[in-house]
């Protein structure tokens, strides 16, 4: 009866002191101090008769194209899985190690380029440890609500979008959670779905932490037992109602509410269900009708994966050798402050290299071409379905795809299989502000993944090709 096997893994991902930490254009610094909680890389594989599927969780802010390229090659080269079927997912943590911003680093090049390269295999290991204890499961699901996030467009009185606390904007305060149990109902994993981007700690720190999901997932390993993995929704304009802030308790306190609350919704999952049944009655100051609840034996959950690439219209760029002379002017300009400038020009400097940095990473990208190929990938545990994009798509398109799913659980998340960029939807170009001056699509790009999600959704409910 019991068709559908599952197992976790995990690797020790934490930075050693002196790695060079975050990509924070306010910050002064480039080496971490420390970590202040462990980072980690958490798999979980599920298989069934057909197919074999791996989702990943990792404490960073993200990779671009190459180095996760290197990690799903190794995950691949380890476990025999196809690429197509491995879902490497970021929780986006902006205070780890700089994973991608590494042209602008001085100091302790060579420590990041060690801890990058021992990444692969690490993961790769974490996946291959899952496949070792696959057992037999049930899966349930549920939601509960959780406001440590708000929308992050703030519209000033000049006109202007910041970053900053929207209190009126579209936000998606939902917890989705997965359960899969053994046999005896004991957790074996449980996957927690929230979207608010983790900026609670920032520049000011020079600690490493996997942020507010790292507590999250603490809470709910320690209440529930088994491997708990964070899913990040979609958060492009989403952030924490307390942020950018170096104060430790921050996190920490935003981790443990996000993690009580999905502790209270996993514990109210039932993956065996009951049926009640009338046995009797019995005589009492009152009269007490007796129930034995019996166990209802679930079909197996239905295991599918989709992947696919999807043509997505492009802004224009300029050249990359204009760019990127531009982008190197700064560096210098950075280096010089760094030798001999104040905290304040240091700042300051910081913030133009990373602007123009950015803007020279897009050029070369995406310069000359309209459209960009962007990967969709689906996967079906039973009634739920994990619906993933890279990048950073904004609330408003996972809450589309939520509602007009077919599934009474989907999780749509971004960064996801590598990349950067923001996905604002069709409305918010008008205004402006940081997401839609730094993403690399057009508009119309958030509406085409919303309708190409839904047909996928509907393929994974249908078992079509």
């Amino acid at each position: 009866m019991h068709e559908l096997l599952a197992g976790t893994g995990r690797c020790d991902i934490t930075p050693t002191p002196g790695t060079p930490q975050g990509g924070w254009g306010a910050q002064t610094h480039q080496r971490g101090i420390g970590a202040d909680l462990p980072l980690f890389a958490t798999a979980l594989v599920l298989r069934d008769p057909r197919k074999s599927v791996a989702i990943i969780d990792v404490d960073s802010i993200g990779f671009d194209p190459e180095w996760t390229l290197r990690i799903l090659d190794a995950v691949a080269g380890m476990t025999g899985l196809p690429r197509e079927n491995i879902r490497l997912s970021c929780t986006h943590t902006h205070s780890g190690p700089n994973t991608f911003r590494l042209a602008a680093i001085t100091e302790g090049r060579d420590m990041i380029m060690e801890y990058l390269n021992a990444l692969p295999l690490k993961i790769g290991g974490a996946v291959w440890q899952a496949q070792q204890g696959l057992r037999p499961v049930r899966i349930g699901a549920a939601s509960g609500a959780c406001d440590i996030n708000v929308n992050r467009r703030l519209k000033l009185p000049d006109g202007r979008v910041v970053v900053g606390r929207n209190w009126s904007g579209p936000v998606d305060h939902t917890v989705r959670v997965v359960r899969i149990d053994d046999l005896d109902e004991k957790p074996i994993a449980t996957i927690v779905h929230y979207g608010c981007h983790p900026t609670t700690i920032a520049w000011q720190s020079q600690h490493a932490t996997p942020d507010y999901p790292g507590m999250t997932k603490n809470v709910v390993e320690e209440q529930l037992g088994g491997a708990c993995l964070f899913l990040q929704a979609a958060t492009g304009n989403i952030g924490p109602r307390r942020g950018f802030t170096g104060d430790m308790g921050v996190y920490r306190k935003f981790g443990r509410l996000l993690g009580m609350e999905a502790t209270k919704v996993a514990l109210g999952i039932e993956t065996l269900p009951r049926r009640e049944k009338l046995v009797g009655l019995q005589a009492s100051g009152a009269t007490i009708a007796l129930f034995e609840d019996e166990a209802v034996e679930p079909e197996p959950a239905t295991l599918d994966v989709r992947s696919r690439f999807l043509k997505l219209p492009l802004k224009e760029f300029p050249a990359p050798e204009v760019a990127e002379a531009e982008a190197a002017k700064l560096r210098e300009n950075l280096n010089r402050s760094r030798r001999e400038g104040t905290a304040d020009e240091i700042r300051a400097a910081t913030a133009l290299a990373t602007q123009a940095g950015m803007r020279a990473d897009r050029a070369l990208l995406y310069h000359g071409k309209t459209e960009v190929d962007w990967q969709l990938q689906g996967i079906r545990l039973g009634p739920v379905a994990l619906i993933s994009i890279p990048g950073e798509p904004f609330t408003e398109t996972g809450q589309e795809i939520a509602a007009r799913s077919p599934f009474p659980h989907t999780l749509f998340s971004g960064y996801s299989n590598g990349g950067f960029g923001y996905m604002p939807v069709r409305s918010a170009y008008p205004e402006g502000g940081y997401e839609v001056e730094t993403t690399p699509f057009a508009p119309g790009a958030a509406e085409l993944v919303v309708e190409e999600s839904l047909r996928m959704l509907h393929e994974l409910r249908d078992g079509n090709r």
